[in-house]
């Protein structure tokens, strides 16, 4: 990958589109994946400053989806500079915010709860 930074797929709500259809949209758009929403992830909020002039506040709804078809080879250029798969810990280390750390923390254990201990051992 190109750019400086790896972040979970993003983008603005269109007209008429709840938040999840916008996941969905978005993740196809920039990583050339569809997938169906399974649950909703912890979002986040934060303030930026937009080309240093004005502070903005932002709101990023993530969603948990499961894989139904296409190849992170087709994502779209325009979007972003690369889509690959890899590993959860891969993932999760890669990433470049922490707030995207633990979204995808919780979307794990979604996927792979961890077992709980037999008895007598803690």
């Amino acid at each position: 990958m190109e750019g400086k930074r790896w972040q979970l797929p993003k983008g603005h709500i269109e007209e008429g589109e709840t938040p999840a259809e916008t996941a969905v949209r978005e993740v196809r758009e920039e990583t050339g994946v569809t997938g169906r929403v399974r649950a909703p992830l912890p979002g986040v909020e934060y303030w930026f400053v937009d080309r240093g002039r004005k502070r903005v506040h932002k709101t990023v709804d993530y969603f948990l989806l499961d894989f139904v078809s296409g190849d992170p080879a087709d994502y779209d250029r325009r979007e972003v500079s690369g889509a690959e798969w890899m590993s959860w810990d891969e993932g999760i280390a890669r990433l470049t915010f922490e707030n995207e750390r633990r979204a995808v923390r919780v979307a794990r254990e979604l996927v792979d709860p961890v077992p709980p201990l037999p008895q007598g051992v803690e």
